[in-house]
């Protein structure tokens, strides 16, 4: 049985008590075997209420996951292997990198700079050299 703490980051650790598993029955690969096991598993995790996710975080959490989010649940289903240990492993890891993206800092904000005059500068140069070498193409109307 996998009754262990699902490490999402070195700071979030979810205790295996706050995870909710339901099995039932699967399709996919397994032939009359699917119809005889519950192999198909669905984790929940109620991120709104729970005790071990600092305040911090949930708050960033609920935001990012908010369109899988039913009154603060999120839940996972893995129904791709025929053993229902392995889609235990795999709704695990699921969830886990789900979370770890929600819990990820945000990204720096950009500040929006403009071009040196240098660069201004060589933009314009450059313009010319490509005008002149266009305007070499062409037939002059002398010939």
């Amino acid at each position: 049985m996998v009754a262990e703490d699902l490490t999402v980051t070195r700071r979030l650790v979810i205790p295996a008590s706050e995870l909710r598993e339901r099995f039932s029955r699967s399709s996919g690969p397994g032939g009359q075997h699917v119809n005889t096991t519950d192999s198909r598993v669905e984790l929940s995790f109620d991120l709104a209420n729970s005790p071990s996710v600092p305040e911090s975080l949930r708050a960033r959490m609920i935001e990012r996951l908010d369109t899988r989010l039913v009154n603060g649940v999120i839940k996972i289903a893995a129904s791709e292997h025929r053993a229902q240990l392995q889609n235990r492993e795999a709704a695990r890891e699921r969830l886990a990198a789900l979370l770890r993206e929600a819990a990820a800092a945000p990204p720096p904000v950009r500040r929006a700079t403009k071009p040196s005059r240098g660069a201004k500068e060589r933009r314009i140069a450059e313009k010319k050299r490509r005008g002149i070498t266009k305007r070499n193409r062409r037939a002059s109307p002398d010939d």
